[in-house]
């Protein structure tokens, strides 16, 4: 079991650690005594946090400032101990230890009392999700014992945490110098009849089997071999949940492809009969659908969330504070996608250790609860109902910035076009020849390039000249011209129905797409702001979205290539497939 020691600084975490090494005989014969020496070599009085600061930067300051892994062993389980720096200027690395606990001990010192990384520290613990905490009230020894400060610091700590909806298993009174409450009662603290630290620990329940919860395996890339007309797409990851076997159908999300596993590829190994999580998977298909890295591959009883918009708890630890507008990168699993600041719920500052609900910002060391918006929809799942892919990072130029947890997802504008093309392609009556026929027949996959911009900027030309080029190259594509749509599909309805027309649109598109053409659209008809549904509408076939305008405020999201207004449109078509060429 993974335990993170969090606190304010020298309130006696890594002499806890040390206590707790020492009087469970983790050390081994003589370590002990030869750290004693040490110290009485070089006239310094032995503290058990000697045991545990290895670094000697920390050993002059009396500081931890790396998390430091320990191990020891009850007679229940072994633990891994992961002591984590208590220092502000260190919280990057507090963080980075209790990103991986199942649990906590959070140690507030009985004379200093609750200070405000104590309050810090427990904020991002239940931001988290880590829901199994024990509070140690240490230095009891120097309050002479008082089971009426240890009280007040009880009462004062249980309201701050009820405030944030945490519960502590255990509040235990120590003194990790003396041993008192550590691994045994001691004979200063008659008046407590609770736990010792050892017996809480070993009172922690353990979290579900990762294998026990459903699959999931973020895709970290696709491996293609041509020799000897081997044309397999090798899907590669590691299985952060569920197991996977052979025949097993399989859903990748969010592009919502489907297809069944032929096989589990290992190197230089025996093939195993299913893979597990923390297994390296090496995956065929049945049929050979295109994903990429940021796909996560589920199975299509247990999917995980799909939107554009995530309700977050979030830390920031970046130089320069987050404000809305500006565009960071989020990471979470395998997927890194664009991302912005929808909504500020509130914020907990820093210094003040106070909410505030009016904040334009989160500065340096503040955590907050917002909504985020992406570029273009993520897979993901709540952090309480799995863990793996609930966690993210935010990265502000190169420099990893920020991270958090996802409370939930929010229904985006698309969430309706999503589940009508569910629907739809669940009960879609197919021939014989497959999408994965087609595209090795025609020699490509089936794609849409939509092309945005303003109603002169030359776009319409540029579709014809990018259909003429891709034809004559040997490719299956067709020019959809919104136009057209409106004349024929959409004689029935009125203008302004544009809700309709973009679902008319999207649909015949997606007709096209299904016969495995590759499909180049433009339209004035519908605004520019209607793309994304029509992305939503013809998934899991590839959109690319080409912007024909100068890059301004009012550019599409998303867009994968720019193209001058001025630029001629043969080589405008041909500077568009040489930036898509990696990707039809």
């Amino acid at each position: 079991m993974n335990v993170v020691i969090v606190g304010h600084v020298d309130h006696g975490k890594s002499t806890l650690v040390g206590r707790l090494l020492a009087d469970t005989g983790t050390l081994g014969d003589g370590k002990l005594e030869k750290v004693q020496e040490t110290c009485r070599r070089s006239g310094k009085k032995f503290e058990y946090a000697f045991l545990l600061d290895a670094l000697e930067e920390e050993q002059g300051q009396g500081i931890t400032i790396d998390a430091a892994r320990v191990f020891f062993r009850t007679d229940l389980r072994d633990y891994i101990i992961i002591d984590a720096p208590g220092h502000i200027e260190f919280l990057k690395n507090m963080v980075t230890g209790a990103a991986r606990a199942e649990a906590a001990v959070l140690l507030i010192d009985a004379k200093e009392g609750v200070r405000e990384n104590s309050r810090r520290h427990g904020y991002l613990l239940s931001m988290l999700g880590i829901k199994q905490i024990i509070v140690a009230v240490n230095k009891i020894d120097l309050v002479n014992h008082d089971q009426g400060a240890f009280k007040a610091i009880v009462k004062e700590y249980s309201d701050f945490l009820d405030g944030l909806g945490v519960v502590p298993l255990h509040f235990v009174p120590v003194s990790a110098r003396d041993g008192d409450n550590i691994a045994g009662k001691g004979d200063h603290l008659p008046w407590y009849d609770g736990p010792t630290i050892l017996q809480a620990l070993d009172g922690l329940k353990r979290a579900a089997s990762d294998d026990q919860q459903p699959l999931r395996l973020p895709v970290q890339d696709v491996y293609k071999f041509n020799d000897a007309g081997d044309d397999r797409r090798v899907i590669a990851g590691r299985i952060a949940s569920g197991t996977l076997r052979v025949d097993d159908k399989v859903l990748f999300m969010p592009s919502g492809k489907r297809s069944t596993v032929a096989s589990l590829e290992v190197f230089s190994a025996k093939t195993p009969d299913m893979l597990r999580p923390g297994d390296i998977a090496s995956v065929t298909l049945t049929e050979q659908v295109f994903v990429s890295r940021g796909d996560i591959m589920c199975h299509a009883d247990s999917q995980p969330k799909v939107s554009t918009k995530l309700k977050v708890n979030l830390f920031w630890l970046g130089k320069t504070p987050m404000t809305m507008g500006k565009r960071y990168k989020l990471k979470l699993a395998t997927a890194a996608v664009d991302v912005t600041i929808d909504a500020i719920d509130r914020v907990l500052d820093a210094s003040a250790l106070d909410a505030s609900e009016n904040k334009d910002h989160v500065a340096r060391h503040d955590v907050a609860e917002l909504v985020l918006r992406t570029r273009k929809p993520v897979a993901f799942d709540s952090s309480a109902e799995l863990e793996s892919t609930g966690r993210f990072v935010i990265v502000d130029g190169f420099d990893i910035a920020g991270g958090g947890i996802v409370r939930e997802a929010i229904d985006d504008e698309l969430e309706g076009r999503r589940l009508e093309r569910q629907i739809r392609d669940t009960e879609w009556v197919r021939g014989e020849i497959t999408p994965a026929m087609r595209a090795k027949l025609n020699g490509h996959d089936a794609a849409m390039i939509m092309l945005t911009g303003d109603a002169e900027a030359g776009k319409h030309a540029i579709a014809r000249a990018l259909e003429s080029e891709l034809v004559r190259a040997g490719n299956h594509a067709y020019l959809l011209d919104g136009k057209n749509v409106f004349l024929g599909i959409d004689a029935d309805i009125a203008f302004d129905d544009v809700d309709e027309l973009v679902r008319r649109f999207g649909e015949t598109a997606n007709i096209l797409l299904d016969a495995g053409l590759i499909v180049v659209s433009t339209t004035n008809v519908i605004g520019l702001g209607d793309h994304r549904k029509i992305e939503a509408q013809v998934a899991p076939a590839n959109m690319y979205l080409v912007h024909v305008g100068p890059e301004a405020e009012g550019l599409p999201e998303g867009a994968d290539v720019l193209v001058d207004p001025g630029t001629a449109p043969d080589l405008a078509a041909q500077a568009i497939l040489q930036a898509l060429a990696d990707q039809l």
